[in-house]
Formats: structure tokens, C-alpha cells, sequence
């Protein structure tokens, strides 16, 4: 009898890789199984977890009860769990929830294959894409070497480890061949890549290389720190046409006072020549940026800082989070979190009040413009798609009517005719 499989990940896209690394080797073990989208058809759920901030850590252990219940009631029969929750909280989520058969890390994620066929080795299998098959995420490094004072995932993932060029540009090549025309770069910090290994950034090799394939159309930049960025990667950027004008690069904050107390590596005026930098020598570049409000020591006037940065810079995509005391930080073990949570919610409102506006402006200047459009799904009686400058999931949307002349997975030339806060209405 052919068995089910629920995997449930939850958290960032280096989650989804490394679910759809599960589902592959699950696949391959020539056992009569298949996955399903319903966790009440499931014979065995499997949730990757996250446990970056309270807000995720929260979600994970929901997602672990809402299983339990299930197995309550008999519609399922086995809870594997691994990611950064049962990473980080692995002895106390044993005994606070012993329903779960089995917690995992994420060092040993791979011993879940085990739990369907006896002495079943883990080998790199191609991934079993989850995402719509025409765009992928390609993790191509591990854990973090940065030492930012409010982040735990140097703890949970480990030191940095930079993948080889040679299996990535294989991957992505497999990837390629499944149909995948968008390359989502992703890891803790993009612009560490081969430091590790090679003592310089490797990245813009990597983009190079990447390029060369055929299939692929479009590679996008996630997860760059503000550092290390070399004028090779910026040329690169610039000047190779697969390269999506768009990079996310998170600041967390411009006062000084307050990159010092996060223990960032950059300053004020370091970011914002590098910041310019890239706009001055990538034409029609889109920034995508994150800032953390609430942190301990932030002041009204840092807070006054940052809000005018931001109303000055304009980052076409900006998001904004609000400080979480997390264990085994460098904040919890030295910072008071004294910041009410009140403040810390409305100086995240204020943020986002005013990078609506911005986003709204911005959106406008593409009524009248043609902008070349990938598509992702259709929705009753639309069809929507991304441009270059839109990451999936976390940004606008291309809006388009009669679903029916276009294909998912397909780019076409589309005018954009009108706009709204976070969409684009197209034709």
C-alpha cells in the first residue's frame, strides 16, 4: 500500500531547498510512496522548521500541534521534525511535545530517509522542486560567519561554508533541464561566497558560470551583506543581461550608534557610498533592503535617523521588523531589552507607513512603460506575473486580464497601464 508524505516548510526559501533535498531522496528510495498537499491524507508529516524570531518560532510549534492533533485522531501516523526550531530547542521540544517520533537538526536532516527504508544512505539527490517549475532557489553556501548582535543563526547553522562552483553550476544545469528559467541565488550572506574557501569572493564567477546555461533567463540576488561587494560583482550586475537590476541587501539600520551596537561591519557612511555606488554604476537597479527597528540603545533621535534616511534614499522594496530578544545572542547576553513592545510596533507602523508611500510613487513611473514579464500562476480570471525588479512571493505583482493568452512559466512583453500600493495593473 503506497504511503503519504506531508512536508511542511516553513520559514526562508534555504528551508525550501533543503525540504526539496528530503522529498528528492525520499523519492528515489523505490519504496511505494507519494506526496501529498493535505496534511490530514498524510500517513508521515515532516515540518522544517523555523526558530529565527519569536514570530517564526511561534508559527513552527502551531504547525508541530496542529499535527499532533492529527495523530490524535488517528489520521496520522508519524511527526518528523528538524530545522532551526528543533536545532536550536532540540531537549526542550522533546519533552514538551514527546508526540513527535523523531527531531532532527539541521545537521542531520538527512538521517530522515532512514525512517522510510531501513540503511538507506543520503546522496545528493536533483531536488524535488516545490516552487512553480519555472523558478528555483539555488542555496549555494551554509551557516554564518557575521557576528550581528541580534541573530542566532551562527549559532543554529554553524560557521560558513561556501558550496563549490562545480556542484552549484551542476545543479543548476539540473535545474535548467526541469524547465527552471529563474535562478534565485540565496544564502546568509551572498557576498562571503569562496572566502571561506578561496580567500575572495567567488560570486561573480558563480553568476558567470550560471549565465553560460542556456535555459536559464533571469539570476537574482538575495541575502547580500553590505560587504565584500568587489567592482567585478558590481560589473557583473551591471553588464551580463541574465542578471535581474535588482539586489537585496539587507542594512538593518543607517545611525551608527546603532550598526555598532548591532555589531554590524559596516558604518553610516560606508553604507551609504556603497549604497550610491550601486545605483551610480547599475543603471535602473531596484534595492531591496530590511531594517530592524526596536533594538536595544535605539534612541528616538537613531530612530529619527533612520526614518529619514529611508524618506531620502528611497529603496524601491523596504520591510521592517521589530527587535526579538532571542537566546544565546550576543544582545541577550549583553543588551537590557528595554524597548516596550508597544514603541517597537509603532516605530515598525511608521516604517512601513512611509515606504508605502515611496512604493506607491514608484509604482506609478511604470504606467506607460513595457517591462518584460515572467508568469507565475493564474488566479479566476487573471493571470499573474513578476518583472525583473519583483522577487517571488515578497513583492509586487504584474496584474494581467484574460488569463487565457498566456502561458504560465512564459515571458512576454507587457504595458503597464495603471498601479496600486504593492501591483501592477498590465495588458
Amino acid at each position: 500500500m503506497q504511503k503519504k508524505v506531508k512536508i511542511i516548510s516553513l520559514g526562508c526559501a534555504k528551508n525550501t531547498v533543503d525540504s526539496e533535498k528530503i522529498a528528492a531522496n525520499i523519492q528515489s528510495l523505490n519504496i511505494p510512496v507519494s506526496f501529498t498537499d493535505q496534511p490530514e491524507q498524510a500517513n508521515t508529516i515532516i515540518i522544517n522548521t523555523c526558530g529565527f524570531i519569536l514570530d517564526a518560532k511561534q508559527e513552527s510549534i502551531d504547525t508541530i500541534l496542529e499535527a499532533v492533533q492529527l495523530k490524535k485522531q488517528g489520521l496520522v501516523e508519524n511527526i518528523f521534525v528538524t530545522g532551526c526550531l528543533s536545532t536550536r530547542y532540540l531537549d526542550v521540544l522533546k519533552k514538551e511535545i514527546p508526540e513527535v517520533d523523531q527531531y532532527f537538526t539541521v545537521h542531520n536532516f538527512s538521517s530522515i530517509v532512514q525512517r522510510f527504508k531501513n540503511n538507506s544512505l543520503y546522496k545528493e539527490q536533483a531536488r524535488l522542486i516545490s516552487t512553480p517549475s519555472h523558478y528555483a532557489y539555488l542555496k549555494i553556501a551554509e551557516g554564518c560567519n557575521r557576528k550581528c548582535s541580534f541573530c542566532a543563526i551562527p549559532a543554529i547553522r554553524g560557521k560558513y561554508k561556501s558550496e563549490s562552483i562545480e556542484n552549484l553550476v551542476n545543479e543548476a544545469n539540473n535545474l535548467a533541464e526541469k524547465g527552471v528559467k529563474e535562478i534565485i541565488l540565496i544564502a546568509q550572506d551572498l557576498t562571503y561566497f569562496g572566502k571561506d574557501s578561496h580567500k575572495k569572493s567567488l560570486l561573480a564567477k558563480l553568476i558567470q558560470q550560471i549565465s553560460e546555461i542556456k535555459e536559464i533567463e533571469w539570476i537574482r540576488l538575495h541575502y547580500t551583506y553590505p560587504q565584500f561587494f568587489t567592482n567585478e560583482l558590481i560589473d557583473t550586475i551591471a553588464y551580463n543581461p541574465k542578471v535581474c537590476k535588482y539586489i537585496d541587501i539587507p542594512i538593518q539600520h543607517i545611525s551608527n550608534n546603532m550598526l555598532r551596537l548591532m555589531q554590524r561591519s559596516t558604518g553610516r557612511e560606508q553604507l551609504i557610498q556603497l549604497l550610491e555606488k550601486l545605483r551610480k554604476q547599475i543603471p535602473g537597479l531596484h534595492l531591496r533592503t530590511t531594517v530592524l527597528v526596536g533594538h536595544p540603545g535605539e534612541t528616538k533621535k537613531d530612530f529619527d535617523e533612520l526614518i529619514a534616511f529611508i524618506k531620502d534614499f528611497r529603496f524601491e522594496k523596504l520591510g521592517a521588523f521589530p527587535y526579538s530578544h532571542e537566546e544565546n545572542t550576543y544582545a541577550d547576553k549583553y543588551y537590557n531589552d528595554s524597548i516596550p513592545a508597544k514603541t517597537k510596533q509603532s516605530r515598525m507602523a511608521e516604517v512601513m507607513r512611509i515606504q508605502q508611500e515611496i512604493t506607491s510613487s514608484i509604482n506609478k513611473s511604470f504606467i506607460g512603460t513595457t517591462q518584460r514579464v515572467i508568469m507565475d500562476r493564474k488566479e479566476n480570471n487573471y493571470i499573474i506575473g513578476r518583472t525583473q525588479y519583483d522577487s517571488p512571493e515578497i513583492d509586487n505583482e504584474v496584474i494581467i486580464e484574460d488569463r487565457n493568452k498566456y502561458r504560465v512559466g512564459r515571458f512576454y512583453d507587457i504595458k503597464i497601464k495603471d498601479s496600486f500600493e504593492f501591483d501592477l495593473i498590465g495588458e
